[in-house]
């Protein structure tokens, strides 16, 4: 999602949070920003990555706050004099006591067995897709494209670079333990990848900041980037776009056991969250100024305060809240139908016009014979929201 003043759209990334939340928020929140990892207890590990002990997995049930032995605030109330700070628990949550040393280890060993070889190089996230269950992509190994600089550059160089996301659940998510990315975004750049000629092993995947996508094609950092790029007439004076390959909108996750919310017309008096400053926001804020609006700096601070009840819908990209929903199907759902309209393209430097025609062409040839479909169904499908129909390919002329 962009925020201001970027003038891009909501697919920019936020800020990260000046303020970090407490207790079980702060807790629910680290779970999504570091993504699938299991709780094992401390000191104990089977991956490189730190984890708590006694910690819930973020995949189990939270409990209504009415069903709850510990303090938690109802989802409605007086709304605050400042909207955009953290809602905070009115008392901090109890002191769990450590487990014994020899329960520990019990444990640990039986979350490795349980997990089959914890730890692994490459092992699926939690509820991801496994390597199995990807599409496989015909690598077109007699593919040439001599009118194309950044080709020619990749093809001396023995692989492709591609700029992507990596803290978009089933978009653009990297694995902090293997370094694996793996999502919807992924996919494609993988599926354009074959068609160019290059297979999966030959590609380096390179995090790029949103700020930083439009550098990146320019100084030829990346030869292409596929992430939540939100195609418009700013951003194509910089440069170039093949597809779009998808087409995105703002939409309302809302918690999977609950009915009220159908549409944007029914936030009325609702705690709504958003990232400060993004349009997303700034759409509700003008639109439907009858809602409770309530600010964070990260979505994975506004999916936690929505698990924990604390606000009753978060807004963005449906496409990024349908990563969130794959991740806790049983808890989230996506609800209504998209109220704007963001096409996702991949971006090109602005001068290569031979390699955003060939992407394109690579784009439509997927959604013909369905490898953009299975592609789908393997990540964002995970959701429970069947595939959409891919919008039309725009092969606009050089300028």
């Amino acid at each position: 999602m962009t925020t201001t003043p970027d003038p891009g759209h909501p697919s920019d990334e936020p800020r990260r949070p000046s303020k970090p939340l407490r207790g079980n928020e702060s807790r629910r929140s680290d779970e999504f920003r570091r993504g699938n990892e299991s709780p094992q207890p401390r000191g104990h590990h089977c991956t490189d990555e730190p984890s708590h002990a006694n910690e819930p997995s973020h995949l189990s049930r939270r409990p209504h706050p009415s069903q709850s032995g510990h303090p938690s605030e109802p989802h409605h109330g007086p709304r605050p004099a400042n909207p955009r700070k953290p809602h905070r628990h009115p008392h901090p949550p109890a002191r769990r006591r450590p487990r014994s040393r020899p329960a520990a280890l019990l444990l640990a060993l039986v979350l490795c067995l349980l997990a089959g070889a914890c730890g692994k190089e490459g092992s699926p996230p939690a509820k991801g897709p496994s390597a199995a269950e990807l599409p496989r992509y015909r690598v077109d190994s007699g593919f040439r494209l001599p009118a194309s600089a950044t080709w020619r550059k990749a093809k001396a160089r023995g692989r492709l670079v591609v700029g992507a996301k990596e803290d978009q659940p089933y978009l653009g998510e990297k694995d902090p333990a293997s370094g694996r990315y793996t999502g919807f975004d992924i996919e494609i750049a993988k599926m354009v990848a074959a068609g160019l000629g290059f297979p999966a092993n030959r590609i380096s995947f390179r995090t790029i900041a949103s700020a930083n996508r439009e550098t990146s094609l320019q100084n030829g950092q990346i030869d292409y980037y596929v992430g939540t790029y939100t195609i418009n007439d700013n951003r194509k004076k910089l440069v170039g776009f093949a597809g779009p390959y998808y087409l995105a909108g703002q939409g309302l996750l809302e918690r999977k056991d609950e009915d009220g919310i159908k549409g944007p017309a029914d936030l009325d008096g609702k705690r709504v969250c958003s990232a400060a400053g993004s349009t997303p926001y700034q759409r509700i804020q003008h639109d439907y100024p009858k809602a409770d609006l309530v600010s964070y700096d990260t979505y994975s601070i506004c999916v936690d305060n929505l698990l924990t009840y604390q606000v009753d819908a978060v807004t963005t990209d449906d496409s990024i809240l349908l990563g969130y929903a794959a991740k806790v199907p049983e808890e989230l759902k996506v609800v209504g139908k998209p109220f704007s309209e963001e096409p996702y393209g991949i971006g090109v430097p602005r001068e290569d016009n031979a390699l955003r025609l060939a992407i394109d062409g690579i784009l439509a040839s997927g959604e013909r014979d369905g490898t953009w479909k299975k592609a789908y169904d393997a990540t964002l499908g995970l959701s429970g929201v069947p595939a959409p129909k891919p919008p039309p390919i725009d092969r606009y002329p050089a300028s």
